[in-house]
């Protein structure tokens, strides 16, 4: 008779062991079933702040004729920046920078051309982008002047949008349910539902000019990555 309560016993512990192993595994099965979707969050926006380098150039073979050049020169670039509307506290000027070619000769015999280069830089800095703009078509006014605006590479015109951390959550936001309604739609055609977040990685903010022809409008873009479970619907 104790036999067969013991016997009994030990099949009652392998039934519910048996159930606990089941809905363990049920459990791991659930736990492992996961989507991982991208969420896209893309905003355009104006830039609120411009640099822009005029640099502009004198030659000649008299140092005193060249210096007294290019500062003719600044002073109608200062005077063309306020006629369009900058005040005086957005614009600064560099140091001349000059250049004699002679000193360059290994030999002066033979020499040709005007003996000194100098060159500067008024810059304006400003939150008035647009006026920085219409400036631009209208800087053809310095050249009729006689001013030798040069181009030079690392002096192009900047436009920037420096106001990224005020939009930041709101595209974090948006780039988080955009990827729950990707988590969605998998989910209703495996026949399951979208659970709680597994795991969230946020990727890095980019700041691109929108076009080629229009930097002074910007594409700010982020990408999350996100997993979520699905469970049974």
């Amino acid at each position: 008779m104790d036999r067969m309560i013991a016997g009994g016993l030990v099949a009652a512990g392998m039934i519910v062991s048996a159930c606990l192993i089941g809905a363990s595994l049920s459990d791991i099965r659930s736990a492992d079933r996961f989507v991982e979707v991208k969420g896209l969050a893309e905003r355009e926006v104006p830039a609120n702040l411009a640099i822009w380098p005029l640099v502009f150039s004198a030659t000649g073979n008299e140092l005193p004729d060249v210096q007294q050049t290019l500062e003719a020169d600044a002073q109608r670039i200062l005077a063309f920046l306020q006629a369009q509307g900058f005040p005086a506290d957005n614009i600064s000027r560099s140091a001349p920078r000059i250049t004699d070619k002679l000193s360059q000769q290994y030999g002066s015999d033979g020499y040709r051309g005007n003996r000194y280069t100098a060159e500067a830089t008024v810059l304006l800095r400003t939150d008035q982008v647009d006026k920085v703009r219409k400036a631009q078509q209208a800087a053809g006014e310095l050249v009729s002047e006689g001013v030798v605006l040069m181009h030079q590479w690392g002096a192009q015109t900047q436009f920037l949008f420096t106001e990224l951390n005020e939009i930041k959550p709101d595209m974090i936001a948006q780039a988080t349910r955009n990827g729950r309604d990707a988590a969605a739609r998998f989910a209703e055609d495996s026949g399951t539902a979208v659970g709680t977040l597994r795991r969230a990685r946020q990727g890095l903010f980019t700041i691109t000019d929108r076009d080629p022809h229009s930097p002074e409008v910007k594409t700010i873009r982020v990408v999350s990555t996100l997993e979520y479970f699905l469970i049974d619907d």
